[in-house]
């Protein structure tokens, strides 16, 4: 459906219309509420080589807004266990059997979520998709950490850049993946395979967080030393690995909003997502983050008091704090494995690779730690 050139008057304007802002959407629509979706025209992106780690309770709410992409073959695979390797024989291992768990989480491809997302938007009475933003009495930011609308009003995003950079690929291996995870940090640099095409498949997601100029590098190498690079830093885990395309690369940094909110002239305006923060991708936890942002100040606007505007200050000040602790929480986690891994210092690398095996040994402290991750309660 192409976006509205003439938008009316709505109760909540969305900018972004990614995954995040389509699933707020839905949600808000949930409520009657009219929504518009601000999804201006953009060329054609190039093949999206991403996936989506997404825990347990991002895969409830999109199960519960009919927008999981199950229906397409091959579009998300189960998690079943998760081998984590440090750089000096250190070892970590999850598994979903152990946590009395359907899965750890579900790898998602991209651009099949972001289409069953959008045929669900279609489909949602109250939701319009429009090229420019109406009035509105809340307008809710989620145009990714390079937001224009943010920086127009002036919030200040705190940014840390890391010296590395993502590396992503699609890579096919010689042998069957498993449905398990594998993720080594060593040299200072964190490569995660993660599997794609089902249980019983063997293609996988690369995430290789590497140092800017190292990137760059391999981005130029042809698919054979590429594949050998790989495979050298992974110990032939799964045997020969085929590149499937040419990969991407993005710089990596740690962001958050100092205010989650605001008011204008025009009226209230939100932060979500990304435009309120972003976390190094070696945990998997951006989008579930995201959504999580998405889920609760849906909560937030729905329990609100009849009396309340959508943009009122209070109920705003309700979702920062409900959401501001968390996403502290896993920056400080994300950051601080990021730290410790990426020091040389031998005393630093045998303590970490102790403590990586004495943590997978410890029981109730991997499992809260699990399930944390899970986005599960205790």
């Amino acid at each position: 459906m192409s976006p509205s050139s003439s938008p009316r008057r709505a109760d909540v304007a969305i900018r972004g219309a990614g995954v995040v802002g389509q699933a707020l959407a839905l949600l808000l629509a949930q409520d009657r509420l009219r929504v518009a979706l601000v999804a201006p025209d953009t060329p054609p992106r190039a093949q999206d080589v991403r996936a989506y780690a997404l825990n347990k309770a991002s895969r409830d709410l999109l199960v519960s807004l009919r927008a999981w992409p199950d229906a397409v073959p091959g579009a998300v695979t189960p998690v079943r266990a998760m081998q984590v390797w440090g750089d000096d024989g250190g070892q970590l291992r999850f598994d979903a059997d152990a946590l009395g768990a359907e899965a750890l989480a579900w790898i998602v491809d991209v651009p099949a979520l972001e289409q069953r997302l959008a045929d669900a938007v279609g489909f949602a009475a109250g939701v319009e998709r429009v090229a420019e933003a109406p009035p509105a009495r809340l307008t809710v930011v989620c145009e990714g950490r390079h937001s224009a609308t943010r920086e127009a009003l002036g919030i200040d995003y705190d940014t840390h850049a890391y010296p590395h950079k993502a590396l992503a690929a699609r890579l096919r291996a010689e042998r069957p993946h498993g449905g398990v995870a594998r993720q080594w940090f060593a040299h200072g640099e964190v490569l995660a395979l993660l599997p794609l095409g089902g249980a019983d498949g063997h293609d996988l997601a690369l995430v290789w967080s590497l140092p800017g100029p190292q990137a760059d590098e391999w981005l130029q190498a042809d698919a054979p030393a590429f594949a050998e690079a790989v495979q050298a830093r992974c110990a032939q885990a799964l045997g020969a690995l085929t590149p499937l395309g040419p990969a991407q690369a993005w710089p990596l940094q740690l962001s958050r909003a100092r205010r989650w909110f605001t008011h204008t002239e025009q009226g209230a305006v939100a932060l979500a997502g990304d435009a309120a923060h972003a976390v190094h991708p070696l945990a998997g936890q951006g989008l579930n983050l995201g959504l999580a942002d998405a889920a609760e100040l849906a909560r937030v606007l729905h329990a609100r008091e009849y009396w309340r505007e959508l943009g009122d200050a209070k109920l705003l000040r309700r979702y920062e704090r409900a959401r501001a602790a968390d996403v502290q929480a896993m920056s400080a986690v994300t950051d601080g494995l990021f730290s410790l891994f990426g020091l040389s210092d031998p005393r630093v690398q045998l303590l970490r690779n102790r403590g990586l095996a004495g943590f997978d040994r410890s029981g109730p402290l991997k499992r809260w730690f699990a399930r944390q991750a899970m986005g599960l309660s205790l």
